[in-house]
């Protein structure tokens, strides 16, 4: 089942995030980060790689653009956002890589444009954000081409995963407590959605 982050969705995320920076409001920024660190522990993983590869200022406009397409999947939700796993970003790499690939003149193309229109498709309105936001950077010299070409590619892994953990293609850990009950057999797929056989997952402790 198709899930798309609406346009509404997308444009309250980047006014939210636009007050917290222009108050410096740092308490309530520490406070989204320990989130994301509790909910989304490979998501920062994914990010922080970039900056053991190209340095701290490219690690974090990744990490930004990591937090940023999170916030956009939560702000809908009720409750809490499937957790991905390393599983799940890695997959999504593989389908992004693939999708970039059969993009023809991809290099030649603006750094906001080097997406695949089979991937845009899933989401549009994130797409288009991005997009915005990335040429707005570059522009404004906030942000050097070098470091866009290089967070975009890791920016788009995000959407995929997401999008594939909500629309249940490949599905993330489910968060919060997995409550043991009689209607989950021993050899049935764990409700936490990690793949694997109650009995070899939450079961075990159960």
């Amino acid at each position: 089942m198709a899930y798309v982050v609406s346009s509404e969705d997308v444009e309250r995320t980047i006014t939210a995030f636009t007050r917290l920076d222009q108050r410096g409001d740092k308490k309530a920024m520490n406070k989204l980060a320990q989130r994301l660190q509790k909910e989304q522990p490979f998501l920062l993983q994914h990010a922080a790689a970039v900056r053991t590869e190209h340095g701290d200022a490219v690690g974090e406009a990744a990490v930004f653009y990591a937090t940023l397409i999170w916030a956009m999947f939560d702000r809908g939700q009720e409750g809490t956002l499937p957790r991905l796993t390393g599983q799940n970003l890695s997959e999504a790499d593989k389908v992004v890589t693939e999708q970039l690939a059969s993009v023809e003149g991809l290099a030649d193309k603006p750094v906001h444009e080097r997406v695949a229109p089979r991937l845009v498709e899933t989401q549009p309105h994130i797409y288009a954000k991005l997009a915005e936001l990335l040429a707005e950077d570059v522009k404004e010299a906030a942000m050097t081409v070098e470091t866009a070409t290089t967070i975009i590619k890791p920016t788009e892994v995000v959407i995929e995963a997401f999008d594939a953990a909500m629309s249940g293609r490949r599905p993330g850990e489910q968060q919060g407590t997995i409550v043991a009950n009689d209607k989950v057999g021993r050899n049935e797929p764990c409700p936490c959605g990690s793949g694997k056989k109650y009995k070899k997952c939450h079961g075990e402790a159960a």
